[in-house]
C-alpha cells in the first residue's frame, strides 16, 4: 500500500481506499502496520456526519469500514464481511411502511453491498444506536450487529462511492455486563481484520475487485 495526499486514504493497485473505524480501541498493532483510519465515532449519527464530511472533501474510489460487531450465532473473534446492511432503529410500520424501510425512500430494508472479498465469510449486518445483548438478539433479523455500518453505506451511496464492511465478532456469545466483555477479543479481531485487509489488497491487485 502507498500513501496518498489524504492522511486516511491509501493507494492500492491504483485505487484510492479510505479506511474508517469507530474508535481507537478497535485499532490494534496489526491494523496499525497497514493503514491509518479515519475515526468516525460511535453510532449512526456520528458515523453519518463524519463519513459524509470526509467524502465531500475528498472522494476515494472505495470506502472500507472496519471494526467489531456482536453476534449470538457467529464465531467469536472471526471476521465477516457484510453481504447486506440494515437499519434496525427504523420502524414506521404503524403508518404501513415495512419495518426497517425509511419512508419515502425507495430502498429495501436490506441494502446489498457490491463487492465480495475472496475467502472472507459473509453475514447480514444490522446497524442501530443500541448495544445488543442477550435476549435483545431475538428481535433482530441479521447475523451480526453494529452501530455504524448502515450509516457509512448510506453516506457512500449518496456520494457514489462503493463500500465494503468488515466486522470481527467481539461479543454476543454471552450477555454483556461491563466494558471488558467487549474488549476481551479485540486483539484477536485486530489480527483477523488485518488478514481480511490483506485479502482485499490481493483482490484489488488481481482485478477481482475493481471499483
Amino acid at each position: 500500500m502507498s500513501e496518498t495526499g489524504h492522511p486516511h486514504i491509501v493507494e492500492i493497485a491504483g485505487r484510492r481506499v479510505l479506511f474508517l473505524m469507530a474508535v481507537a480501541a478497535e485499532y490494534g498493532d496489526h491494523l496499525k502496520a497497514r493503514f491509518t483510519p479515519l475515526f468516525i465515532g460511535v453510532g449512526p449519527v456520528e458515523a453519518a456526519i463524519n463519513t459524509t464530511a470526509t467524502l465531500i472533501s475528498d472522494r476515494p474510489d472505495l470506502v472500507v469500514s472496519l471494526g467489531s460487531a456482536g453476534s449470538r450465532a457467529l464465531e467469536q473473534g472471526r471476521v465477516y464481511q457484510a453481504s447486506a446492511v440494515s437499519y434496525r432503529d427504523m420502524d414506521a410500520s404503524p403508518l404501513g411502511f415495512e419495518k426497517g424501510c425509511t419512508p419515502f425512500l425507495d430502498l429495501p430494508a436490506d441494502i446489498a453491498l457490491p463487492y465480495e472479498i475472496g475467502d472472507v465469510p459473509k453475514g447480514r449486518l444490522s446497524t442501530g444506536a443500541n448495544i445488543v445483548s442477550g435476549g435483545t438478539y431475538d428481535a433482530i433479523d441479521a447475523d451480526m450487529v453494529d452501530m455504524e455500518s448502515f450509516a457509512v453505506v448510506r453516506a457512500c451511496m449518496e456520494r457514489g462511492v462503493p463500500a465494503i464492511c468488515l466486522r470481527g465478532i467481539s461479543d454476543g456469545a454471552a450477555e454483556l455486563h461491563h466494558y471488558d466483555d467487549w474488549t476481551q477479543y479485540l486483539h484477536v479481531v485486530d489480527e483477523n481484520l488485518a488478514g481480511a485487509v490483506d485479502r482485499l489488497r490481493a483482490d484489488l491487485e488481481s482485478g477481482r475487485i475493481a471499483p
